[in-house]
């Protein structure tokens, strides 16, 4: 029971002290090794040499290309103009009487396509901004609209998105970026269907009311200022090409190609005793990303050289893509860390035995329970799924083998339940999307809430009681 108590005390100081700006690089590696001195059982020192650092280092070696490649990629689409390009064409598709759809399309696309959520806030909401100006639709509703097309459907359900989200539980079960199509596809309804719904009413009954826009944050000079420092938008062809070849290019190398070759080596212990299975996924992934890459430094270099090369260098976007894919992965490997030696200590045996008590027939249940409140802990949907996976995956793997559940439904449910309770108001993801929109947690994360938590949680109930009934599909 001590040792339950030091876990308990580890994981509220984890989620205060990150509610408070505490970086978690900081904060994993002493919360960890807080829980350890209330399990005498359990040595300090070699709790964290041998089981925190083993395990943030066993993260970063399976996930490091994907954030690197993620990162440098969504830089690129910012800095190129491709971003900017494909919102902007959406926009004037639907037009701003369908306001709130085509900014929830805009970051949708943007985000299926593999171009960072952070990037694809600061992107879109001058776009936003305008259009919700224009159609008289509260500014305090924006940042709920970025929400809703950059951290739900997209980062969780769709099949085939590249997010980090979908691609964590892979290596576990052994499934592609494509696992489960048909319910991510209704996931992804049900997210879209009632966050639509939810944005539509708030700003029809703001319209009645005659509430208007807003005061606004940002003097029309800056605005114009901000505007001119935009890179020129590309043509929508060329924008859209790399996001494309990213699905494309994804769904070919998972499904058909890496299954095709001879990667018998792979049996081999200096490549790790595996299989094509448990790896095709992210390799999938890598190739796609490292392909559109490819792609996109060529359209810019071409697109330079038109406006005769005006535009930043590509060796800073370079640079700084790389640069930014640092943190983010620090700060989730560290959060497995913190999980892999909660799970050594002997008082994670009773609150493991818990879990798996809640519907034993049924791993979809407790995993689900699990995987959302280690992310409204952690406030992070990666970090909280690591940890889960970490300590209790080849566990619900074999449960779910004994019920007849395929693996590809465990996927698709680990990466829903992953998109509830991780936008808490302590996730660094709504702190920074606030921050860009200049509005406080008192002025929007009612509407935040609803869209990318409550609506979220009731995509993952559908999903799991429509696998219980029918399986995979």
């Amino acid at each position: 029971m001590t040792s339950m108590a030091g876990i308990v005390l580890a994981l509220v100081l984890l989620m205060a002290l990150a509610y408070r700006g505490v970086s978690v690089l900081v904060l994993a590696p002493l919360c960890a090794l807080l829980a350890v001195l209330f399990s005498p059982d359990a040595p300090l020192f070699a709790s964290y040499t041998q089981v925190f650092m083993k395990a943030l280092g066993g993260f970063v070696i399976a996930f490091f290309p994907l954030f690197l490649l993620g990162a440098v990629f969504g830089k690129l689409m910012e800095a190129s103009g491709a971003a900017l390009a494909i919102a902007q064409a959406i926009v004037r598709w639907l037009g701003a009487q369908q306001a709130v759809l085509a900014i929830v399309a805009a970051c949708a696309v943007l985000t299926y396509g593999g171009v960072s959520l952070f990037v694809v806030a600061f992107a879109v909401f001058p776009i936003a901004a305008a259009l919700f100006r224009e159609a008289q639709i509260p500014k305090r509703l924006i940042p709920a609209t970025i929400a809703l097309g950059a951290f739900t459907f997209t980062m969780t359900a769709l099949p085939g998105t590249p997010a980090i989200q979908n691609a964590i539980p892979m290596p576990f079960f052994g499934t592609t970026p494509f696992a489960s199509p048909g319910l991510g596809l209704i996931g992804g309804a049900v997210m879209l269907g009632f966050g639509w719904w939810w944005l539509s009413r708030r700003a029809a009954a703001a319209r009645r009311a005659g509430e208007g826009y807003g005061a606004e944050e940002v003097a029309p000079a800056q605005s114009d200022a901000a505007a001119a420092d935009a890179p020129p938008a590309m043509p929508f062809g060329m924008a859209i090409a790399p996001v494309v070849l990213v699905i494309a290019l994804n769904y070919l190398l998972s499904t058909w190609l890496w299954p095709a070759l001879d990667t018998s080596y792979l049996a081999e212990a200096r490549f790790g005793a595996t299989s094509v299975q448990a790896v095709r996924g992210i390799w999938a992934v890598i190739g796609a990303l490292g392909a559109a890459i490819v792609l996109l430094t060529v359209l810019w270099w071409l697109a330079e050289r038109a406006r005769r090369g005006q535009g930043i260098a590509l060796k800073t976007v370079l640079e700084e893509g790389a640069g930014a894919s640092v943190m983010p992965l620090m700060n989730t490997a560290s959060q497995v860390g913190f999980g892999a030696v909660i799970a050594s200590l002997a008082g994670f045996a009773l609150i493991r035995d818990a879990v798996l008590g809640i519907a034993p027939g049924n791993p979809l249940v407790s995993m689900s329970i699990a995987i959302n409140i280690l992310a409204g802990i952690t406030g992070s949907a990666s970090g909280g799924m690591s940890i889960a996976l970490q300590t209790l995956g080849a566990t619900w793997l074999e449960m779910g083998r004994a019920a007849g559940i395929a693996p590809d439904l465990l996927h698709r449910v680990t990466a829903i339940a992953t998109g509830g309770l991780d936008a808490l108001p302590h996730n660094g993801a709504v702190i920074t999307l606030l921050g860009i929109c200049k509005l406080t947690h008192r002025q929007s994360y009612l509407d935040i809430f609803v869209v990318a938590v409550a609506v979220p949680v009731l995509a993952l109930v559908s999903v799991v009681t429509l696998g219980s009934l029918f399986g995979s599909f």
